[in-house]
């Protein structure tokens, strides 16, 4: 269970940040735990017991038949699925990433009604660029875990002091430590409002913001909100396709004659992940509270968050089938584990149901936007359309290598496209 401080006080606040060595609480941050905002130091510690149940109800499972066909066209590969439980059961340790989690300053503050939790880091360095960082769904901070040192302390990765970020990554409402909302309301905008709210609690007067998946629908909202704090945004899933292009694959209409090579290779992207990948998100968008077995059952846990787009699926089920690519068995069962100890599969989902902007389309951003266009997401947005969407373009690359979960999977390039994108806004600190 949980240690969480109701309401410490200011010299507990203050032993805290002594204690944890790389973060130091700003003034204004005291100042509001001390006031009607406070912010409460936050360990997780689950318990033997959690632990032991988990592997019971593993070993529990009852196996549907084989798929009847050889590819993973019907879902999840029982063989897949059965290495995974075997794994899980007999030689997964959750007390490694635990005590990763443990050994990062983690804190909760409630905003608007709900508690937050959040991973805040600052950097030793001079000058470091204020950095919100946002996980998305089958997500959670377990996806940013490996970015936190090479953003906060840069110089022992290679790059420079000047490219330093002071990191906060918070658990999205419904995920992980962050509390469950109770009634509706919960969406994009909302949770962009509170990311605003928790940076100027912080005490930053400028900062940037980041997102892939739902991290990058609120990021987006949150640059359309552009809340006078906000320098720039930067996104791994892009908002960018244009609405007549995204109609026609969608009722199979003819495409526009003139495409480009980069164009036509996104569409034939977004067809397929209609075609093959939406299950997931229909089923949360309209029924979440229906996924009772997801909260029941570990193994239909993991079967369900494993099952994102067809690549990231291979992508995750390689670890399984040794064929690594990225992340390991741990990297994927630290993240299911804390779906599963948290009891977030379920809350986790209804962000689905709350959300009301389309998942490709343009939103009206207008402040600075930077791209990073990983081959392996689910449409990889070429530059004319993050152009047309974002007037503000500052930064686009087109990467070799990485797909959906880039943080996670690639966090060297991921820390570079960071640096290099929000390079030109620091000046505005």
């Amino acid at each position: 269970m949980s240690k969480l401080p109701l309401s410490p006080s200011r010299r507990e606040l203050l032993a805290t940040a002594a204690a944890v060595g790389a973060v130091s609480l700003l003034p204004d941050t005291l100042n509001a735990a001390a006031g009607g905002d406070s912010i409460r130091p936050f360990t997780f510690n689950a318990s033997d017991e959690e632990l032991a149940e988990l592997r019971r109800r593993i070993a529990a499972t009852r196996w549907p038949d084989r798929e009847t066909v050889a590819d993973d066209s019907q879902g999840v590969k029982l063989a897949t699925i059965q290495k995974l439980a075997r794994y899980w059961e007999t030689d997964y340790d959750w007390r490694k990433v635990e005590t990763r989690l443990n050994a990062l300053p983690q804190f909760i503050t409630e905003i608007d009604g709900l508690d937050i939790h959040f991973i805040h880091v600052r950097s030793k360095h001079e000058n470091a660029l204020p950095l919100i960082v946002t996980h998305g769904w089958p997500g959670s901070i377990i996806e940013q875990l490996k970015i936190v040192d090479p953003l906060t302390n840069p110089t022992a990765h290679g790059a420079s002091a000047s490219d330093a970020f002071h990191l906060v990554v918070p658990s999205l409402p419904g995920y992980g430590f962050s509390g469950k909302p109770a009634t509706t309301g919960w969406d994009p905008a909302r949770m962009a409002r509170a990311w605003g709210v928790l940076m100027k609690r912080l005490g930053y007067t400028r900062f940037v913001a980041q997102g892939g998946d739902w991290g990058a629908m609120v990021s987006d909202v949150m640059g359309t909100q552009a809340p006078p704090e906000l320098l720039g945004i930067h996104l791994n899933w892009v908002f960018a396709v244009p609405p007549d292009i995204d109609k026609a694959i969608q009722t199979g209409s003819p495409l526009p004659s003139d495409l480009s090579a980069d164009e036509r290779r996104a569409c034939e992207q977004l067809a397929f992940f209609y075609k093959t990948g939406v299950g997931y998100a229909v089923e949360m968008a309209n029924r979440p509270q229906t996924l009772y077995g997801l909260g029941d059952s570990p193994i239909g846990l993991a079967a369900f968050l494993l099952d994102h787009d067809p690549r990231s699926y291979q992508l995750i089920a390689g670890a399984f089938d040794g064929q690594p690519s990225g992340l390991t068995r741990d990297d994927v069962l630290d993240n299911i584990t804390l779906y599963w100890l948290t009891n977030t599969a379920t809350s986790s989902a209804r962000i689905y149901w709350e959300n009301k902007f389309a998942f490709f389309a343009p939103k009206g951003v207008a402040i600075p936007v930077a791209v990073s266009a990983f081959p392996d997401e689910v449409c990889t947005i070429p530059r004319s359309w993050a152009a047309r969407a974002y007037p503000k373009l500052i930064y686009y690359n087109k990467l070799d290598k990485g797909g959906h979960f880039a943080s996670w999977e690639q966090p060297e390039v991921f820390c570079s496209e960071l640096r290099a994108a929000f390079r030109t806004l620091r000046g505005s600190i």
